[in-house]
């Protein structure tokens, strides 16, 4: 197989150790290519720096809305003078997080509303984080983000909101908990995603995959993701990982196509 890991955050510490090695196994996994996204400032200027390591890496650069305790204008310029890196394909992650309600919600809604416009204007997509807050984030993909594209990171929502999602040009990205012995309702959803719209991911080094339930999640287990995705959707491994794998070129066409087919 051909995989392509959409989201992995291997800036984490938990990676401080062993880097080299965890991208040795996505290699061996066949993964070919991995986006880390950033969460602030310094989180994408790190997610640049291992894209300048590892030819299979690419960055996306942007503010998560659990990063906000310190927002002003000045870090969206900073956000916004990264996009000129070659290797920058996307703005993310952003979004709403209403679970932990690090910033007044109106404050989250307006750094998303930003970073979207920013997004429009330098030509990226962008990578949606939504926690709690699935009326907000949809309702302002719908209403304010004319001519961008992008992708539903991690999603777990129902089929309604994801064809929503797919009629603004987003991309459902599925993720660990599409595994979980008790996420029927999640399947049930990814069972219906037409083929030309999904994409798959880890959110490394979060939400590691049944059986690795708890332990710390890497690229090479996006294969667990594919493994499931194929058995529910009733496809097999090798075109569930060839179609999310192109998908993935679309959902960002900054990154080189390259790598074994």
């Amino acid at each position: 197989m051909t995989l392509f890991d959409t989201h992995c955050h291997l800036f984490d510490d938990k990676f401080s150790e062993d880097l080299a090695s965890v991208v040795e196994r996505a290699r061996a996994a066949g993964v070919r290519r991995m986006v880390v996204p950033g969460v602030d400032v310094d989180t994408s200027r790190r997610a640049i720096e291992l894209a300048d390591r590892y030819p299979e890496v690419y960055a996306a650069v942007g503010i998560h809305p659990e990063s906000l305790a310190d927002w002003d204008a000045a870090v969206l310029a900073e956000i916004e003078a990264l996009t000129a890196h070659p290797k920058v394909v996307a703005i993310g992650e952003i979004g709403l997080d209403y679970y932990w309600d690090v910033a007044p919600r109106l404050v989250q809604q307006e750094v998303f509303v930003r970073q979207l416009e920013l997004a429009r204007n330098v030509g990226l997509p962008v990578i949606i984080h939504n926690r709690d807050a699935t009326e907000d984030t949809v309702r302002l993909i719908e209403t304010r983000a004319n001519g961008v594209t992008g992708v539903m990171h991690c999603f777990t929502g129902s089929i309604e909101t994801a064809r929503r999602c797919i009629r603004r040009g987003f991309f459902i990205s599925y993720g660990g908990p599409v595994t979980f012995k008790n996420a029927e309702n999640v399947r049930k959803a990814a069972r219906e995603i037409p083929d030309e719209w999904l994409v798959v991911e880890t959110d490394a080094p979060y939400l590691s995959p049944h059986p690795y339930r708890g332990q710390r999640n890497e690229p090479a287990r996006v294969a667990q993701v594919v493994e499931v995705l194929a058995e529910t959707r009733g496809q097999t491994l090798e075109e569930l990982a060839r179609l999310t794998y192109d998908n993935a070129h679309r959902l960002f066409p900054r990154v080189e196509a390259g790598g074994s087919r």
